[in-house]
């Protein structure tokens, strides 16, 4: 079997790698593997960590044969990020895929979501800088059900995304949420190809309910280049006991 074009001599477990299962993420250029990390651990959102620990688990993860990293401004409030610009410039460039998002911030309410066009291109600017990366792999649309319309990430987020792909800071563009029509809507209505979605907690063990879109999906792969990531825990979303009444 072939390395991914991640593989790097000397730093890879080889092994690990010949024993993780790749495929290639809709019609991007990007071979990835059947598991990715998620980052929000890394702003201390399930636990306390350290520097050292947070560099462990990525360093060890992608040594492994992981190649794909998931965050967002979100994560902590712009910590994941930051902690991953200080733990990516160790690390090879070339061993891994990184992903963020746009339209999610800050704790307090009224400004947790802004998916205006302007804030979009602020926050890409804004990832960027926290990570210390010229690029990111995907750009995506976080929780896109919070807009007060799909009308505004069809006709402001998508569009600024796009012009983020254009200037060479993300490679391609995705979308998430949790409702699974506004895949749909979004999909029927944008003019801006999309590339990914990520899914959270409709492929797990006791919710399989994105099993009855993925028709719909495959049938939007060659117009729209659309590819399925599977994002959330196995069991369903995570509760923190401390945080409910």
């Amino acid at each position: 079997m072939m390395h991914p074009k991640t593989y790097v001599e000397g730093f890879h477990n080889e092994d690990s790698v010949k024993s993780m299962t790749y495929n290639m993420l809709g019609a991007t250029d990007m071979c990835v593997s059947a598991l990715s990390l998620g980052t929000s651990p890394l702003a201390c959102i399930y636990g306390n960590m350290n520097f050292d620990e947070s560099f462990s688990l990525v360093e060890n993860a992608l040594k492994s044969g992981i190649n794909m990293l998931d965050t967002a401004p979100w994560y902590g409030h712009g910590t994941s990020e930051s902690v991953l610009g200080q733990i990516l410039p160790k690390l090879p460039r070339k061993s891994y895929y990184i992903n963020t998002k746009v339209g999610r911030y800050d704790p307090e309410p009224e400004r947790m979501f802004d998916f205006s066009a302007e804030r979009t291109l602020r926050s890409v600017d804004k990832s960027l800088q926290r990570m210390d990366l010229e690029y990111v792999d995907i750009i995506q649309v976080h929780d896109m059900e919070f807009a007060p319309s799909l009308d505004i990430i069809i006709n402001e987020t998508l569009p600024a995304l796009q012009k983020v792909v254009d200037q060479g800071k993300a490679r391609y563009i995705g979308i998430t949420g949790y409702p699974l029509e506004n895949y749909r809507k979004v999909l029927e209505r944008s003019s801006v190809k999309i590339d990914t979605i990520l899914s959270y907690t409709h492929y797990a063990l006791h919710d399989t309910s994105l099993l009855t879109i993925l028709p719909y999906l495959k049938s939007k792969h060659t117009e729209q280049c659309l590819s399925c990531s599977f994002g959330g825990s196995p069991y369903s979303t995570i509760i923190n006991m401390d945080m409910v009444p």
